[in-house]
């Protein structure tokens, strides 16, 4: 299996507001590293699993609606739990949505799973992983 990661960043606000997180219970703001794999069974004839620019490119743009909004009052997200593995899901699908549109190039339809990695802090993460 091949893969090709890229990073970006989103800056977001939530609130958790369940017991269980104590206090992240209150509106609390995150910087969260993003990582996103693509996943090939091969490399196409340039040697290529996936290009890295348009996978830059549109981890950006699945990014963008979230970056510096407060979720709790963005429509999709009331009464969700915003915890970093729903926010991982929620990229996921955003992302596999992109591939199946053909967004990633000729080279999506060779992608066969994705695997969304988000980092809360220099010792937290979380992340949704799945096939195609």
């Amino acid at each position: 299996m091949f893969a090709v990661e890229v990073r970006d960043h989103i800056m977001i606000a939530h609130s958790l507001p369940r017991p269980v997180f104590g206090p992240a219970q209150g509106l609390h703001g995150a910087t969260f590293v993003v990582d996103a794999a693509f996943f090939t069974a091969d490399l196409d004839e340039n040697g290529l699993a996936v290009d890295i620019g348009l996978a830059t490119q549109v981890l950006g743009e699945v990014l963008k609606p979230l970056n510096y909004q407060n979720l709790d009052a963005v429509d999709q997200f009331v009464d969700k739990v915003t915890t970093t593995e729903f926010l991982a899901k929620y990229i996921f699908d955003q992302l596999a949505e992109a591939v199946r549109g053909d967004r990633l190039g000729p080279g999506s339809r060779r992608i066969c799973r994705l695997k969304i990695t988000l980092h809360e802090s220099h010792m937290a993460k979380g992340w949704y992983e799945a096939d195609l």
